[in-house]
Order: C-alpha cells, then sequence, then structure tokens
C-alpha cells in the first residue's frame, strides 16, 4: 500500500499547476519537501508509527511569512492541510494524504520575561525547549510530563500536567497567542484582542489558524521538585489502588500522583526477576512545602513492600524527561482517554483485568488525578469544557511490530469500551483521542455552538480540518 500512496503523493504534486509551485518555493525562506526529495519519507515522518500518510508538500517553515505562505498556498489551491508542532498528537494530526504539511519544527525559539514573569514560545518549541529556558530563572509554567513533547497540541487541546492541579491546564496559563488564520493574516489573541477567538483556541485544538506563537505566565517552580515514582507487585494493587483514591480526597495542591498498571521493564533499577510482571506503579511531585522530605506521599509509599522505589529530590527538568524512553518516535500508539466522576472498585477490577491481558508489556491504563486549579475555571471561560470531573483514565496501547496492530487497537478499544459503560465515566480529552474515531462533540460538550460560531468566523471554509474538526455552520461552505 505505501507505494500506492506514494504514488498518489505524486500525482497530487504533479496536479498543482508548475509554475505556482515554482513561484511558492523560490519565496520561501524554509525547505519545500516533495516526494521525489531524498529526504521526504523523513520529513512525512511522525512520532506515531502507525500513522503513515504521504503528503503532496511538506513546508519547512523558517518564519511567520513561511506560514502565512502556505497557508495561502494551501487555501489557493484546495488543499489538505495540516500542521506539525512537535507531531506528538496520537491521532496522526500533524500529517496528511495529498496535502500540504506545515512544519514548525524549526521554529522553536524560547524568550524569558523575567521581570514579566512571562515566557514567549514559538510553536514548534517542545516541553524541553521551554523548561531548558525557563529553569534558568526558578521558573515554569504549567505543561506535560513528556520533554520531548510539542507545547503547540499539547496547549491547544488542554495541557495536563506535574503542576495542573497546582497553576492548570497548560492553556490556563495562556496570556496570549500568535495565530495565522484562513485568510493568511496574522493575529494576536488575548482577552483584550480578538477575545472571541482567544476563547477558541484555549481547548478547540487547530481548528482555527496555526499558532506560531505563545506566551505563557511563569511560576515560581524548582530547581529541584520531590519526585514519587514507586512500583509495586500486581498481588498489592487493590491496596494500592485503595490508597490511591483516599490520597486524592485530602491531597495539597502543590502535589500530584498519577497511578497506572504496567508491566515492569527490563530495566537495571528493577530486579531481574521481576521483569514483565504485571505491576502497579506511582508517578508524581510535590513542590513547595510538600517538597521538603516526600513525606506526602508516606501513605501511597507505605502500601507494600515495593518492586521498586526511584524517588527522591530531583531537578524539575529531569523530572519532566524521565518518561521520555518509554515514548519513543516510530513505536505505535493508540491512546483513549475518559472522565471519572469518582474512582470506584469497578474501575480498579479493570485496570488489574486488562493489564493482565494486554498483548503488549508496553502498554498501561494511567489513572490521573485532576481538579483543583482546573476546576477553578468556570468550564465556559474557555472551549476547555471537562473541568468539573477529577479524574480521567488513560488507555495507552504502546507496541513495536506492524503484525501486532489490529490485536493492541482492540486490546484497547475493548477496555473503553467497558470504562465508558460505567456511570462514573463521560466525555473525551483531545489529546489521548484514538484516531478521532468518535463524536466531536464529546470533546467540548455545552460549548460546542459557541465554537462553531468561532470556526464559521474565523474558517468558513473548514481549511483546518485535519483535527478534531468542528465545521463551520452549514451554508458557510
Amino acid at each position: 500500500m505505501g507505494t500506492v500512496h506514494r504514488q498518489e503523493s505524486e500525482a497530487a504534486f504533479h496536479d498543482l499547476p508548475s509554475d505556482d509551485v515554482r513561484s511558492f518555493v523560490a519565496k520561501f525562506r524554509g525547505d519545500v519537501v516533495s516526494p521525489s526529495d531524498e529526504e521526504y519519507d523523513a520529513a512525512r515522518a511522525i512520532w506515531n508509527g502507525m500513522i503513515d500518510r504521504y503528503p503532496a508538500l511538506v513546508a519547512r517553515c523558517a518564519g511567520v511569512a513561511d506560514v502565512v505562505a502556505a497557508v495561502t498556498f494551501a487555501r489557493e489551491h484546495d488543499l489538505p492541510l495540516a500542521v506539525r508542532g512537535g507531531g506528538h498528537n496520537v491521532a496522526g494530526t500533524a500529517v496528511c494524504d495529498g496535502g500540504i504539511v506545515i512544519d514548525l519544527t524549526e521554529m522553536n525559539g524560547v524568550r524569558v520575561n523575567r521581570e514579566a514573569g512571562t515566557v514567549y514560545a514559538e510553536g514548534g518549541a517542545t516541553l524541553g525547549d521551554v523548561d531548558r529556558e525557563t529553569q534558568l530563572f526558578g521558573l515554569a509554567t504549567a505543561l506535560g510530563a513528556v520533554s520531548q513533547t510539542g507545547i503547540a497540541g499539547l496547549t491547544l487541546n488542554g495541557g495536563y500536567g506535574h503542576l495542573s492541579r497546582e497553576y492548570g491546564l497548560a492553556l490556563d496559563n495562556l496570556i496570549s497567542v500568535d495565530i495565522v488564520t484562513a485568510d493568511g493574516k496574522i493575529r494576536t489573541a488575548s482577552e483584550a484582542r480578538n477575545e472571541d477567538l482567544f476563547w477558541a483556541v484555549r481547548g478547540g485544538g487547530g481548528n482555527f489558524g496555526v499558532v506560531t506563537g505563545f506566551e505563557y505566565a511563569l511560576h515560581a517552580v524548582g530547581p529541584q521538585v520531590y519526585a514519587f515514582f514507586t512500583w509495586f507487585h500486581a498481588d498489592d494493587a487493590d491496596v494500592a489502588l485503595a490508597a490511591f483514591r483516599q490520597w486524592t480526597e485530602t491531597a495539597p495542591r502543590d502535589a500530584g500522583v498519577l497511578a497506572f498498571t504496567a508491566h515492569v521493564p527490563e530495566l537495571e533499577e528493577f530486579p531481574e526477576e521481576t521483569w514483565d510482571e504485571p505491576a502497579i506503579a506511582f508517578l508524581g511531585s510535590a513542590r513547595g512545602e510538600s517538597a521538603t522530605d516526600g513525606e506526602v506521599f508516606e501513605s501511597l509509599r507505605a502500601v507494600a513492600t515495593p518492586i521498586a522505589d526511584m524517588s527522591g529530590p530531583m531537578a524539575y527538568v529531569d523530572l519532566q524527561s524521565m518518561l521520555d524512553e518509554d515514548y519513543p518516535d516510530g513505536l505505535r500508539y493508540y491512546w483513549k482517554s475518559i472522565f471519572l466522576d469518582e474512582l470506584t472498585d469497578e474501575v480498579f477490577d479493570l485496570m488489574v483485568r486488562y493489564n493482565d491481558s494486554t498483548p503488549s508489556a508496553l502498554s498501561t491504563i494511567d489513572c490521573w488525578h485532576l481538579g483543583d486549579a482546573v476546576a477553578d475555571v468556570p468550564q465556559d471561560s474557555t472551549a476547555y469544557w471537562h473541568r468539573d470531573q477529577p479524574y480521567m483514565l488513560t488507555v495507552e496501547a504502546n507496541w513495536e511490530e506492524p503484525d501486532d496492530d489490529d490485536a493492541n487497537v482492540n486490546w484497547a478499544r475493548e477496555v473503553f469500551a467497558d470504562v465508558q459503560a460505567l456511570p462514573v465515566a463521560s466525555g473525551r480529552y483531545g489529546n489521548f483521542p484514538g484516531l478521532n474515531e468518535d463524536p466531536v462533540k464529546l470533546l467540548y460538550g455545552d460549548n460546542y455552538d459557541r465554537l462553531v460560531e468561532v470556526k464559521t468566523k474565523y474558517d468558513p471554509e473548514n481549511l483546518f480540518q485535519t483535527n478534531a474538526n468542528v465545521p463551520p455552520r452549514s451554508g458557510a461552505d
């Protein structure tokens, strides 16, 4: 099939008026890669190895003017358009077949304004790029938990991480964005300028344009925090998860924990005799008063004899990158999330039972503790809707071989179907969307109709649709 798709992408490229292509390339400061170029396969590859798409052009932008040119070219030639920031959206929205990919990878500059307590980062920056600069001043903004993730998709769809319960979602920390909309205009959106657009991009994903710059508020974090990372035998799952549920009910805002079922990795940090056995683990961190000695986690640490306990003081940048090796480029991924009103025994039973049946030892089922600063923001203040639920369950199917695709995707969907049937489960999270196979309204709740209005105003032809798409109002096409 790869040969067929390549031929189709080459045909799509050759169908473009050659004079228009030459003019576009001549004025483009970055690189434009076509299917005949040697670097084409590298240019179209993204993080999720399960995604195999063939664009007609990959426009590697060197600046905002290149972004404007690429958006204009796509609009004028009615091309499918995808935007690549970090390329980490699990659904593969960073690449499309037969169209143009606007690649922001080289636009990754970060500038800290220490006096204002803000940081400005270009649309191709990763979490690691931002943390590296802000931690020079003992500052951070609320982002995710894997340093190789791009800030763009993470922020536009929400952005949970180690700091969420204290400082909110990544999008809650936005002060402004610079965005190229479908008409090729460069707009700044904030609480004071283009307020409707600013409301929409905070949770509405890539539906409204190419965000070329993000301005975030900074907070005093690090340079050292307390990391909590402890693994227990699967036989201890019941007592461990019950302790986790109890811990979340009184946890301070400056500490957070993620509980997950997994299999013990074949790493020297773990006793060799436990490798590949099912397990339950906690990953968390604490700052401020809770970070002194990790005592805030003692009730979780003491539930049983651990397989391994890697907790202790750690540089914040190391905490942010400690999971990077678990999510390498080219591995195959299928992730879906659903929010939970409470942690019931049925939820825990599903986590343990499906961990035993997973076809891949690399897969996990994760339970996120949310709430606090995220829930403080009214649901209609931004496009992001699912603020009131205190927990989120994520099914992470991770595997290596293409021949195992069906087995792993089916496993993840079975887990999800059983969780979805529980009365405590609802909604979806835009950064872990499977392959965007669910109705988009599940992401946006009562904010959906307002999003349609903003979409109709700024993108009436639905140029930006390679995402969890919010179509413009009928008749606007």
